[in-house]
């Protein structure tokens, strides 16, 4: 598959996963609600539909059509994986957090609101998205759906994107090991991302040794995409990238490409890229998107 296919691909996954946020982040409360808060739903809607790649539900869509399952049940549990993504955004912009002004070349929640509206929108994202997963709209068998809600729980809490930003914000204070800088970013940026790349064969139905493999392809690209930002914060500007840059320098946060460089940096997200290529070569030509997914994340420029 060519760079450009891919970015086709990429783009009409895009378009299907706002359609879908946008319905989901209507006005109108659904069965069970009493309302929706209009400046509550306003700085909901600043916080998620604001241009991103939506990468991350790309990753359920396509690792679903990977082993033939059902597309409009994948386009919903990426839509409940990217609030989930999203929530994780607007707290970690908050002065407690990171202090971030900018996200995606625009004001930050608590900027554009305040902060008590950029912490409320995040945790009603938060469980929105276990709502959108639990929902008998999403057209799969109980089992899978609780399947879904237990491993992405896992992916976001504790040992996983939440107790990875709490070892960030550590490690301000004091910076990790090589050890720790890699289990760090495993959680905060890994965890979400490994998600995506497995929910496709929990959806799908796939075998334990699928889910396992995706899992791990997941895992590789999570790595790929974290030392690719970190290559980014050292290079880009923040114009390019819609958001402060050098700011884990400025903190004296370690990062990988600052322990061994960014030459260092290259060659290894070569190696990721290589060993995502061996994960997925058992399933063929059917595993061309995903393939190119991890070639994506190694030469993204912002």
């Amino acid at each position: 598959m060519t760079a450009h296919l891919f970015t086709d691909r990429l783009e009409d996954a895009r378009t299907r996963v706002e359609a879908c946020l946008e319905g989901l982040l209507g006005s109108d409360p659904l069965e069970g609600e009493t309302a929706r808060p209009s400046t509550l739903m306003a700085a909901i809607r600043h916080g998620v539909l604001n241009g991103g790649k939506r990468f991350r539900p790309f990753l359920v869509i396509e690792g679903t059509r990977l082993f033939d399952g059902p597309e409009e049940a994948a386009l919903r549990v990426g839509a409940a994986l990217e609030c989930i993504h999203c929530y994780s955004l607007i707290h970690d912009d908050l002065p407690a957090m990171d202090d971030d002004d900018l996200r995606r070349g625009r004001p930050t929640v608590h900027k554009a609101f305040d902060e008590a509206s950029a912490i409320l929108a995040g945790d009603s994202l938060l469980t929105l998205a276990f709502d959108i997963i639990a929902d008998d709209r999403t057209a799969l068998a109980p089992e899978a759906r609780l399947k879904l809600v237990a491993a992405l729980s896992r992916a976001a809490g504790i040992g996983g994107m939440a107790g990875g930003q709490a070892l960030d914000l550590a490690a301000e204070k004091s910076p990790p090991d090589e050890d720790g800088i890699v289990m760090l970013q495993a959680m905060k940026t890994g965890a979400l991302i490994r998600f995506g790349a497995e929910a496709g064969a929990i959806i799908a139905g796939a075998g334990e040794e699928e889910r396992v493999r995706l899992h791990r392809y997941g895992a590789v690209i999570g790595l790929a995409f974290q030392l690719s930002d970190d290559l980014l914060d050292l290079t880009a500007d923040a114009q390019t990238m819609g958001k402060a840059t050098g700011k884990d320098a400025g903190r004296g946060k370690g990062t990988l490409v600052a322990l061994h460089g960014p030459e260092w940096a290259e060659k290894r997200l070569g190696e990721l890229v290589a060993e995502a290529e061996e994960l997925l070569s058992p399933f063929g030509e059917k595993a061309e998107t995903l393939v190119e997914a991890a070639r994506f994340v190694a030469r993204r420029r912002h």
